[in-house]
C-alpha cells in the first residue's frame, strides 16, 4: 500500500506541473495602481498580435518568483447557434416647413403608459403643400439591450446616397449624438446594389432620431429594424489595428494576411482614388489549407456629391476567427485600383482580471502555441462578484506603450513538440501501469491463499 500511495503522489505531482515564464515568446511588464488583490487589465492589441492562439489560451501572468497567477477574462466568450434576429421598430415622420432650413422639427408627441409612441405631429400647424419631410423618429423603447446596428429600407423611387445624423434619447427632451449614418441604393450593371445597414455604438436608448443632411431629402421609410446585443453581454469597445498592406492576385481580387488568427468585428479599407465604386465580397480562412468562406459583403465607394465627398469603406463582420482575407470586387464600377488597398481590422477589446499573489513586478506573457488554456470563470476568481465589482478593482497596464507593427506578419503558429507534456503523459502512463501491476499482484496473492 505504501508503494501504491507513493505512486499516486508521484502522478499527482507530475500532473500539477506548470508552464514557466521562459516558455512564452512575448513578455510585457505591468504596473499596478489602486487596491488589490484583484487587478483589471485591458489587453493591448500589440500583445494580442503576439499570441499564438486565437482564443488567447496561451496567456499567462507571472509574479516576480515566476509563479503563474489565477486569472479570468472579464467577458467570457459566448457560443450561439445563430445570430439574434433583427427587431422591427415603429417609425414616425418628422415634418417641418420649407423655410425651416436645417432646424430640428418641433413636434407634439403622445405616448402610452409604458412609453411607446402613439402619435407624432408637428407642434404648429403646417399648411398643405408646405410640409417638408425632414427625418424620422424611431421607437426602440421595447428593446432593452444595447443597440448595435440599424437596418432601414425606403421607397424604390428614391435612388442614390442617403446621409443623416443619428441622435438618441430616453425622454425625448435631451438628445445625444450617435454619429452619422449613410445608406445607398444604386442601379448598377442591370442590378440593384444596396447598403441598408448602419452601425450603432452599442448603447441603450428608448428613441432614435434620424435627421437627413439635405432638407427635403428624407426618403419614405418602408421598414426599420435594429440588432442588439444580449442584455447580459453588452458590447465591448472595438480596438483597431494600424494599416497593413496586401497584394493583388488579379484585377479585382486582393488578399491580406494577418499576423495571427483573430476574431474580426470590422474591416476598413483605404480607398485612394476619388470616384471609386465597387460592390465587394469578403472571404476569410485561418490558413491556406482551408477553403475560403464568405464572411461579409458591402458596397464600397468614395464619390463626389453635392460639392462634397461621401465614402463607405467599412465591412461589418460577426467575430469570425480568420488569419487570411480575400476581397473580390466587381470592377464594372471602376474597382479599387491596381494595388491592394491598405486595410485595418477591429476586434473587441479584451479585459483580463487577475489575482495578485506574493510580490511583483508582474509580467504579462503570451506566445506559446502548445500551452493549455488556464483561465477561470470570472465568478470563480471573484467569489463576491457584483454588477459594479469590476469598476472598483485596481488597474494594471503595460509599463511601456505598446505599438503594434504589421510591417511583416508573424510566423504561423505551428504546433511543435511539447516535451514537457510528453513527459507528463509518460509519467501518467507509467503510474497507471504501476497501479495495474500492483492490483494484479494483490488479486493473484488473494487467489493463492488456502
Amino acid at each position: 500500500m505504501k508503494i501504491a500511495a507513493l505512486g499516486m503522489a508521484w502522478v499527482a505531482l507530475a500532473a500539477q506541473a506548470q508552464d514557466s515564464q521562459s516558455d512564452f515568446a512575448s513578455q510585457t511588464p505591468l504596473t499596478l495602481s489602486g487596491e488589490g488583490p484583484w487587478y483589471r487589465l485591458e489587453l493591448p492589441l500589440a500583445v494580442q498580435l503576439h499570441a499564438r492562439q486565437a482564443d488567447l489560451g496561451d496567456l499567462r501572468i507571472f509574479n516576480a518568483q515566476g509563479q503563474p497567477m489565477a486569472y479570468a477574462f472579464a467577458r467570457e466568450p459566448q457560443v450561439t447557434e445563430q445570430d439574434p434576429p433583427p427587431v422591427a421598430v415603429k417609425w414616425f415622420p418628422l415634418y417641418s416647413t420649407a423655410d425651416a432650413d436645417d432646424s430640428v422639427p418641433r413636434v407634439r408627441i403622445e405616448r402610452s403608459s409604458n412609453g411607446t409612441l402613439v402619435e407624432v405631429q408637428p407642434q404648429a400647424a403646417i399648411e398643405a403643400g408646405e410640409e417638408v419631410l425632414r427625418g424620422w423618429l424611431l421607437d426602440t423603447s421595447l428593446v432593452k439591450a444595447p443597440l448595435e446596428q440599424l437596418i432601414i429600407d425606403w421607397s424604390t423611387e428614391r435612388e442614390g446616397f442617403q446621409q443623416f445624423t443619428i441622435e438618441a434619447s430616453d425622454d425625448l427632451q435631451t438628445w445625444q449624438p450617435w454619429g452619422e449614418g449613410q445608406v445607398a441604393r444604386l442601379s448598377f450593371a442591370d442590378e440593384v446594389v444596396e447598403q441598408r445597414e448602419v452601425g450603432l455604438p452599442g448603447l441603450t436608448a428608448r428613441y432614435l432620431r434620424l435627421l437627413w443632411r439635405s432638407p427635403q431629402g428624407a426618403p419614405t421609410l418602408t421598414a426599420a429594424q435594429v440588432l442588439s446585443a444580449g442584455p447580459d453581454s453588452p458590447a465591448l469597445p472595438l480596438t483597431w489595428s494600424p494599416e497593413m498592406n496586401g497584394q493583388q492576385e488579379q484585377p479585382g481580387r486582393y488578399v491580406w494576411q494577418l499576423p495571427v488568427s483573430m476574431p474580426l468585428q470590422r474591416v476598413s479599407l483605404v480607398i485612394e482614388q476619388p470616384n471609386s465604386l465597387a460592390p465587394g465580397v469578403l472571404y476569410g480562412r485561418t490558413d491556406s489549407r482551408q477553403p475560403w468562406q464568405v464572411i461579409g459583403s458591402g458596397l464600397l465607394y468614395r464619390l463626389t456629391q453635392n460639392g462634397g465627398e461621401v465614402q463607405q469603406n467599412e465591412i461589418q463582420l460577426d467575430g469570425q476567427v480568420v488569419r487570411e482575407l480575400k476581397l473580390e470586387v466587381d470592377e464594372r464600377g471602376g474597382g479599387l485600383g491596381q494595388q491592394a488597398p491598405r486595410l485595418r481590422f477591429a476586434v473587441q477589446a479584451t479585459q483580463v482580471v487577475f489575482l495578485a499573489r506574493d510580490k511583483g513586478p508582474f509580467v504579462l506573457a503570451v506566445g506559446n502555441p502548445t500551452a493549455q488554456a488556464a483561465n477561470l470563470p470570472l465568478a470563480t476568481l471573484i467569489p463576491e462578484l457584483g454588477p459594479t465589482t469590476l469598476t472598483t478593482l485596481g488597474r494594471a497596464q503595460p509599463a511601456s506603450p505598446q505599438v503594434p507593427s504589421l510591417a511583416t506578419a508573424l510566423p504561423a503558429a505551428e504546433p511543435g513538440v511539447d516535451y514537457k507534456r510528453l513527459g507528463l503523459w509518460g509519467v501518467l502512463v507509467l503510474g497507471a501501469l504501476l497501479l495495474a501491476w500492483m492490483a494484479w499482484g494483490t488479486l493473484r496473492a488473494a487467489r493463492q491463499k488456502p
